[in-house]
């Protein structure tokens, strides 16, 4: 749209204005305005320039010319840190790239998101919006530092915890129960949102899910999209999450969405705060053939789950399974299925032998 405002509406004098207001923020972030190029830099850290450029480049920042001036003391320091970190064998070859790719992309989805949202503070003020962002810069920023490294120190915490307790430390392999849980119908719901409108029923659904996995002892892996991965250790919490999940979401009154979800139990590589392996790969699949409001376990599931052994010579569909009254739940054996990599999977659908527990399901 032609005219005084700029495609997002906002006045382009007022953009430009904050345009200056971001070189005193840079400045600010980076400790004192940059001086220095990508040579110099390496020079001074003693690093090889080849070495340096390829670090940079994992991490995401722009790539530089020999002559560009872009960086400052703050990045000598921060090359010769990495510089240690490989002479110490903590960043070796194997591992080298993969973590500093995951520094990168998680570092640049934050810094987007922050950015974002500093930014359109200082827009909403109108007049003065340069003056705003610098005392957003000077009020809010070292806060945000301080959080975040409080919450990383949390979670090493938790995963030095969580690996100490396994049977050998160090190993990637743990035994978890890993949960899929997909929304029934995104893609006709969301052609009838508008942008802001998808973006806030997301949001909730993400902060309505990360309540109830936190609360039950699970962790949240990754959203992705329409879908959340999450594992636990305890196979029944693993449940219980799934459950009242799927409870809301049949619950017209409550705006959580409808979902659907499957459950695999057995080992998972762990590797830089993702998941992978059959166990992974399976409760994928799982979720997939699962019906809306439903849970579907796999074998490893309904084993410790039932206290049973699966006799693999019962190919018979439709029976139930754990139907006492003192079982948790009733499992009714589902038909062998064919789905991609796993030609001959067993799976059970899981229902609770009475109420689930909940903000909306007690």
């Amino acid at each position: 749209m032609s005219g005084p405002d700029g495609p997002d509406g906002h006045d382009r004098p007022v953009v430009a204005d904050l345009a200056g207001a971001l070189e005193v923020v840079e400045t600010y972030l980076l400790g004192e305005a940059p001086t220095l190029t990508r040579v110099q830099v390496a020079e001074q850290a003693g690093v090889p320039l080849e070495v340096a450029s390829e670090l940079w480049r994992l991490l995401g920042f722009p790539t530089q010319s020999d002559d560009d001036v872009a960086f400052t003391p703050l990045d000598v320091e921060a090359l010769r840190d990495t510089r240690a970190l490989i002479d110490l064998g903590i960043l070796g070859p194997e591992r080298q790239a993969a973590l500093v790719r995951t520094w990168g992309r998680s570092y640049a989805r934050l810094a987007e998101w922050q950015t974002t949202l500093l930014a359109d503070l200082a827009l909403e003020s109108g007049a003065g919006a340069a003056e705003t962002l610098a005392q957003l810069t000077d009020e809010v920023l070292p806060r945000v530092d301080a959080l975040q490294s409080y919450v990383w120190r949390r979670h090493l915490v938790g995963a030095g915890s969580r690996l100490l307790a396994v049977e050998a430390p160090g190993s990637p392999v743990s035994r978890l129960a890993v949960v899929f849980v997909d929304i029934v119908g995104y893609t006709s719901r969301s052609k009838t949102m508008s942008e802001s409108d998808l973006v806030e029923w997301l949001e909730y659904f993400e902060s309505e899910t990360l309540g109830l996995v936190v609360d039950h002892g699970g962790r949240i892996i990754k959203n992705i999209g329409d879908e959340v991965l999450l594992v636990a250790d305890d196979v029944f919490s693993a449940v219980e999450i799934a459950l009242m999940m799927t409870t809301r979401g049949r619950d017209d009154d409550d705006a959580f969405p409808s979902v659907r979800a499957g459950i695999a139990y057995g080992d998972v590589v762990s590797r830089l705060g993702d998941v992978f392996g059959p166990t992974v790969n399976v409760a994928a699949r799982l979720t997939s053939v699962a019906r809306p409001g439903t849970v579907v376990v796999d074998r490893g599931a309904y084993e410790a789950l039932s206290g049973r052994v699966h006799d693999e010579s019962d190919d018979s569909p439709d029976s139930e399974a754990g139907t006492d009254s003192g079982a948790p739940y009733t499992f009714r054996r589902m038909r062998r299925m064919s789905v991609k990599g796993y030609p001959r999977l067993n799976a059970w659908a899981l229902r609770p032998n009475g109420t689930v527990s909940g903000p909306s399901g007690s």
